[in-house]
């Protein structure tokens, strides 16, 4: 089976490793990228990115930034977007739904949920690795 190409901006390196480890032992293949500009470069160099997890706060974009620019962009609109952000900030993740985010995670999130969900919006079925979701 073909990777899967996802795009985990976050603007701290150990939360992206994090992400980028529990995706690849799976049928992920990860690029980073450390604040909301570079996400965009790697969407526009990347045409086979599938799935998109943004943290909220970053640097010179943020992730609301950028999910308005991915819904905006007919090549990139039916992309799958994870919002990732820290906890207490309800007015970001309403935001987020309206700008059309696919899925909302908080800060601490549990790695396992959070492949479980990446898997499940890939599309990618749960017993082909015994991937348990709880």
């Amino acid at each position: 089976m073909e990777a899967i190409h996802a795009l985990v901006a976050d603007d701290e390196p150990h939360i992206g490793r994090i992400i980028k480890m529990k995706l690849e032992q799976g049928p992920f293949r990860v690029t980073l990228a450390y604040d909301g500009r570079e996400a965009l470069e790697v969407l526009r160099r990347e045409p086979d990115i599938r799935l998109v997890l943004l943290d909220l706060m970053m640097p010179h974009l943020s992730g609301l930034d950028v999910l308005a620019e991915i819904r905006g962009s007919p090549q990139w609109m039916s992309l799958p977007c994870i919002i990732l952000t820290a906890a207490g900030q309800e007015q970001q993740h309403r935001l987020a739904l309206r700008l059309g985010a696919t899925e909302f995670m908080t800060k601490p999130f549990s790695p396992k949920k959070l492949y479980a969900r990446a898997a499940e919006l890939a599309g990618i079925s749960h017993d082909s690795g015994g991937i348990d979701a709880s």
